[in-house]
């Protein structure tokens, strides 16, 4: 397990008592802690409690004066539990200094991780009742990646399966880890990114609803552009805006597309009809699919940005608009 943390001293007993409590299944659990430039307590508490957990804490210190910055951090994390393993394979997870795991957190990864390289667990927040409006925002991500698995499935997607890729709740085999060089040291995103990274590069990602770790709903985060942030624009009234479903659609579509046409790329029909619908032309498909080893990183490379309905829309609006693509799926599906 590697956890960034950065002024987390009030939460990092909670997290601590989580881990203790965690099934493991005979597996060996070692925790990778890194503290980010803290100016609270944390480092004495640490020193204070960590020779008494029941499992084994690495504690590195780092970012002295440093601009807050996530990726670093959660990078410098892994890197740890790299470190541990010593070259050998792995299973990686991390998460949050302000969240905690549910008690089979590990076992449901390590059961993900049997039909994946990466696995994107759920987020749930501690106080969800008293924010309606982001839970009406997240159960709308939840319908459009289902809808989207339901227009483009894969065999590795979990059957109870969600939007969110967190870092606050990710597992990762040590081997794909170091094939993608690591979470990127951004001041945010890095998670979205791993996984975008991994997906063009032809790892098998996978959503799993049942790998669970509880977060706080804090409105004082430890970086921009994160959960934090948005629930206080909410809070202000600022009203969220959407992509538009109907561009999403048009990309999961062709992704499903490409994904089918892989395994016949060397077809110059084939070619042809896949370069005519994404602009493409036919010597530009093939030579993408050269530099693809599987389907998965063919579908997620060769594919463009939507060339139709790129803008963004109102929640509402976006709800009606999946409801209706929903629509026309189960008609066709029908």
């Amino acid at each position: 397990m590697c956890i960034p943390a950065r002024n987390e001293e009030a939460m990092l007993p909670a997290l601590f008592a989580a881990l203790a409590a965690l099934r493991v299944d005979g597996a060996k659990l070692e925790a990778c802690l890194y503290l980010d430039d803290c100016r609270d307590g944390s480092v004495a508490l640490v020193d204070r409690l960590g020779p008494t957990l029941p499992f084994r804490l690495h504690v590195a210190r780092g970012g002295r004066d440093a601009v807050p910055n996530a990726g670093a951090a959660r990078r410098a994390a892994l890197a740890m539990g790299l470190s541990v393993l010593a070259g050998r394979e792995g299973l990686l997870f991390t998460t949050d200094a302000d969240s905690t795991p549910q008690r089979d957190w590990i076992a449901a990864g390590r059961r993900g991780l049997s039909q994946a390289e990466v696995v994107a667990g759920r987020i749930q927040r501690v106080d969800a009742a008293s924010d309606p409006q982001q839970s009406r925002i997240e159960h709308y991500y939840d319908r459009l990646h289902r809808y989207r698995r339901a227009i483009d499935p894969v065999p590795w997607e979990a059957r109870d399966t969600h939007h969110f890729g967190g870092g606050a709740n990710i597992a990762i085999r040590a081997s794909a880890y170091r094939a993608l060089g690591g979470f990127l040291p951004i001041p945010s995103g890095e998670d979205a990114r791993l996984l975008d990274d991994a997906a063009r590069a032809g790892l098998r990602v996978r959503r799993d609803a049942a790998m669970i770790v509880e977060t706080s709903s804090r409105r004082q985060g430890r970086i921009g552009g994160g959960l934090a942030g948005q629930l206080l624009a909410l809070d202000q009234g600022e009203p969220p805006r959407m992509a538009d479903p109907r561009g999403a659609a048009w990309q999961w579509r062709a992704q499903a597309a490409a994904r089918h046409s892989f395994a016949m790329i060397d077809r110059v029909d084939r070619r042809i009809a896949l370069g005519e619908r994404l602009g493409l032309s036919a010597d530009h498909v093939l030579g993408v699919a050269r530099d693809c080893p599987n389907a998965e990183a063919f579908a997620m490379r060769i594919v463009p940005a939507p060339a139709v309905h790129s803008g963004q829309v109102s929640l509402s609006d976006a709800e009606d608009l999946l409801t209706e693509l929903e629509s026309r799926w189960c008609e066709i599906a029908a």
